[in-house]
C-alpha cells in the first residue's frame, strides 16, 4: 500500500485542482484531479530522492578513487625509498671500517 500523502501536499493539490476547475465541473471530478496531482507530487519526490542517492553514490565513488590514487602514489614513493635505503647503511658501515682500519694503521 502506498504511503498517504501529507496534509500539506493534499491541501496544495486541492488548491491547484480548484484553481484549474472548469465551469460545471463536479466536486467529485475536482477531487479526482486533486488525487492525480498528489500522485504526481509523490512520484516527483520519489524521483528526486533517487537522483539524490545516485549523486551521493557518485560522490562516494569519486572520493574512493581519489583515496586509492593517493594511496597508490604513496606506495610508489615508498617502494622507491626502499630501493635507495639499503645502499646507505652499507656505505656507512664501509666508511666506519675504513676509518677504524686507518686509525689502527696510523695510530
Amino acid at each position: 500500500m502506498a504511503p498517504k500523502a501529507s496534509a500539506e501536499v493534499q491541501q496544495e493539490a486541492m488548491r491547484i485542482a480548484k484553481a484549474t476547475q472548469k465551469p460545471g465541473q463536479t466536486k467529485e471530478q475536482t477531487k479526482l484531479i486533486s488525487q492525480g496531482i498528489e500522485k504526481g507530487i509523490a512520484e516527483y519526490k520519489k524521483q528526486q530522492k533517487a537522483k539524490g542517492r545516485a549523486r551521493d553514490k557518485q560522490k562516494k565513488q569519486e572520493i574512493k578513487a581519489k583515496h586509492k590514487a593517493a594511496a597508490d602514489q604513496a606506495a610508489q614513493v615508498t617502494v622507491e625509498d626502499k630501493a635507495v635505503t639499503p645502499v646507505l647503511p652499507w656505505l656507512l658501515l664501509g666508511l666506519s671500517w675504513a676509518g677504524f682500519a686507518g686509525y689502527l694503521l696510523l695510530g
